[in-house]
């Protein structure tokens, strides 16, 4: 028999719920791994309130350094809120992760579970957005806040969007979109924000004439909000900046059947990051009813945006075993209790890990 071949993986456990999902997916992605003649070594990273005591900071810079080594890794969700006070008001670890590895798209995708009750049962979109500048503060000033307050009654907001950031999130939306429907809307507000988001679209719009194949729409953002109910079938591929893609990507991934069980990678060209959309929700960490799907299903992203980006086809096979093993569980009736099921965090997490196996790649 063939020695394996051996890759390395980030883990970094997080907050609240993040130490019973994150193991989950490390086991599923294990059991995945296998069925494939691959082994992953796990790189054990701290971060959040088990770091704050033995290094004085959430991020320490050994963490840092350890995933400067790394192609990707996952991230568990993280409670800067039941941080000390000191680190309160800093960026979150994620937010610090992001900027130092420049990680500029976040990918979300949105699609019912069979069996899984849902308002949209139908949907299967993704949502490409841009996740390095807009009216975020923490994303569009080299040196402080991009809001201010010249007088305790008026507060302002910078929002910056560049041309680049644009394009750039633009091509990793079409290149989505030549995997899957071959359709891609442009979402966008330039009727009223002229010049910010004009130029969002008119960056987008000028990516589309290098993807003929693709078909280009574009929708303002209160429109799209309002036709992802009500036709969600009719969009594929949706990309857009900060703020616009992080409220519509929650609209449909309770259009889905729930937030908790939406995955989502944050990426560059060289490095990924599989973080679920979903909190640290403390108010039922440790008692073990946790859904993983969503970290699971993040996963089985980072895995695919790997292997893609490896021109590894045994990567991108472990990504198809784990959704099609999840898809398995859920519509075998296995479920938490967020879904009406009675699995515990670990029960579903081992059904996931053995379904790897015997499902098709």
């Amino acid at each position: 028999m063939s020695e394996k071949r051996r890759l390395s993986i980030g883990v970094l456990d997080g907050d609240g719920i993040g130490p019973e999902i994150v193991p989950v997916a490390v086991d599923v992605a294990s059991a995945a791994a296998a069925c494939e003649d691959l082994e992953f070594d796990w790189v054990r990273a701290a971060l959040g309130v088990e770091a704050i005591g033995p290094h004085g900071t959430p991020l320490p810079d050994s963490t840092l350094a350890a995933l400067d080594a790394l192609d990707v890794w996952i991230l568990g969700p993280h409670d800067s809120a039941s941080y000390p006070q000191e680190f309160r008001n800093a960026l979150t670890p994620g937010a610090t992760i992001r900027k130092r590895f420049g990680l500029y798209a976040n990918i979300r995708p949105c699609r019912a579970y069979q069996g899984v009750a849902a308002t949209a049962p139908d949907i299967d979109v993704v949502i490409a957005r841009e996740n390095s500048e807009g009216l975020y503060a923490d994303r569009n000033m080299k040196v402080g806040s991009g809001e201010f307050m010249p007088t305790p009654d008026i507060a302002l907001a910078v929002g910056v969007i560049t041309r680049d950031a644009s394009r750039r999130i633009a091509r990793e939306a079409f290149r989505l979109a030549q995997q899957r429907g071959r359709h891609v809307t442009i979402v966008h507000k330039a009727n009223v924000l002229r010049l910010s988001t004009g130029l969002f679209r008119d960056a987008c719009l000028e990516v589309a004439a290098e993807y003929p194949d693709v078909v280009v729409d574009e929708q303002h953002v209160d429109a799209m909000a309002a036709l992802l109910v009500r036709r969600p079938t009719d969009f594929d591929v949706l990309v857009t900046e900060n703020l616009f893609g992080d409220i519509l990507s929650d609209l449909a991934a309770e259009l889905a059947g729930s937030l908790g069980m939406a995955g989502s990678i944050n990426c560059s060209d060289t490095k990924a990051m599989a973080q679920a959309s979903h909190g640290a929700a403390p108010d039922i960490a440790g008692r073990g009813i946790a859904d993983p799907v969503g970290i699971l299903a993040s996963t089985a992203m980072m895995l695919r945006w790997w292997g893609d980006h490896r021109d590894d086809d045994a990567l991108i096979r472990c990504a198809s075993r784990i959704d099609y093993a999840v898809e398995a569980t859920l519509a075998a009736g296995i479920r938490t209790a967020d879904l009406g099921g009675i699995a515990s965090t670990r029960e579903f997490g081992d059904a996931v890990a053995a379904a790897t196996a015997c499902t098709p790649a």
